[in-house]
């Protein structure tokens, strides 16, 4: 393994194993993710929902940045909620 690789492949482990808490709202799953991008974060996460036995997943990326993974978190989980109450099901079509 590299110096590089041994300077920066560990954190970059570590990032990718974060254990996310959902938060529940009308029996969907909400998984705040914020990604870093240019010492701000872009709001992302996952809205999930078992439907007949299956894990149905949407990938919520918006363009918005903040300047902290706190905030984009509590905005990406109000969106989400939005977004169930607008959509519903239809988000897995």
């Amino acid at each position: 393994m590299g110096f590089w690789s041994k300077l920066f492949g560990k954190e970059a482990s570590q990032a990718s194993t974060a254990v996310v808490e959902p938060e529940e709202y009308q029996g969907y799953l909400i998984y705040p993710e914020p990604i870093s991008e240019g010492g701000q974060y872009r709001i992302a996460g996952r809205i999930c929902k078992n439907i007949e036995g299956e894990l149905k997943t949407h990938t919520f990326i918006r363009s918005d940045l903040l300047a902290s993974q706190a905030d984009a978190k509590t905005f990406m989980i109000n969106k989400a909620k939005m977004f169930i109450d607008q959509t519903g099901e239809a988000m897995f079509r």
